[in-house]
């Protein structure tokens, strides 16, 4: 019998089914043997790409840092507007991918395409004149907030059922059992209120840094 053209198993195809499996049923639905099935091969077969179920966990989260735009720190454009770019990019591929977040919050460890993301976001502070401590300080603030902003959805929280909110022990949530059909209106603008707030801090703390520099 002739040999396949492409090869039944790949990197990227175990990849990319371990992060449909991690989107759909989240981290403990990933398995040696569960993969195996989904991929049509033997368990075995994946140990020739991948040593552990943890390096494949890596590998997922790794191709979601990977999905995060990093252009707009290209050609020294002004740090708060590229900030803010990015944030909105690694904010939205976070939202498509919310399991695998757990994995990202650890740190970029040894993985190539969070590690480029963390290089982008420092040298473009440093280039734009930020000291080099607080430009790591930048780098960290600004993760933390994207990655809270992942782990849940404040309006979602909230139940549909308005006998829930009490007016004798709530007074001020007559209006929050409508939250969870504005959850995305809800999240995006609380997102962009906190970045924003964010960025006029940083602003604030950079006229001093210039200042001082001059």
């Amino acid at each position: 019998m002739a040999r396949p053209r492409k090869p039944l198993l790949s990197t990227d195809r175990i990849v990319a089914t371990a992060r449909e499996l991690v989107d759909a049923e989240g981290l403990a639905a990933v398995s040696t043997r569960r993969l195996a099935a989904e991929l049509g091969v033997s368990g075995p077969s994946l140990y020739n790409h991948f040593r552990t179920k943890d390096e494949i966990l890596e590998a997922v989260a790794d191709s979601v840092s990977a999905q995060v735009d990093l252009s707009m720190f290209e050609g020294g454009r002004n740090w708060r507007a590229a900030l803010h770019d990015w944030a909105v990019s690694y904010r939205a591929a976070l939202r498509d991918h919310p399991n695998i977040v757990p994995v990202l919050a650890q740190g970029p460890g040894r993985r190539p395409a969070a590690l480029r993301l963390a290089d982008a976001v420092y040298g473009a502070m440093v280039e734009a004149g930020w000291p080099p401590p607080q430009a790591t300080s930048i780098g960290a603030l600004m993760r933390y907030f994207i990655m809270g902003s992942a782990l849940g959805s404040f309006a979602g929280g909230f139940v549909d059922d308005q006998s829930a909110y009490d007016p004798a022990d709530y007074p001020h949530l007559g209006q929050a059992h409508l939250l969870p059909d504005r959850q995305e209106k809800i999240d995006d603008r609380a997102f962009e209120t906190g970045l924003t707030a964010l960025l006029d801090g940083l602003e604030r703390q950079y006229e001093r840094v210039a200042g001082a520099a001059r």
